[in-house]
């Protein structure tokens, strides 16, 4: 669909599909991700905002700062690639 404002899903065989969802699970259980996932959850208990439509963005000094999710899935630009 050309010029649709809604992104669609990827155009996957069903066996890519199934290496890809393995992939994203195994990134998202990561010591690290874990961790940066328990933070975000306690600092939005902590400050009242579960659900106000705002994401946690973890800076390289390790403190969290608020974002909109548009900014925050994409790691600003930079894909998640370079994501460390």
């Amino acid at each position: 669909m050309k010029g649709t404002p809604f992104r669609l899903k990827q155009k996957l065989s069903p066996s890519a599909a199934k290496k890809k969802a393995a992939r994203d699970l195994a990134m998202a259980k990561t010591p690290a991700r874990k961790a940066r996932k328990a933070q975000n959850q306690r600092d939005d208990r902590r400050d009242g905002t579960v659900g106000d439509g705002l994401d946690r963005h973890h800076d390289k000094s390790g403190s969290t700062r608020r974002v909109t999710v548009k900014k925050n899935r994409g790691f600003f630009g930079k894909g998640t690639k370079t994501e460390s």
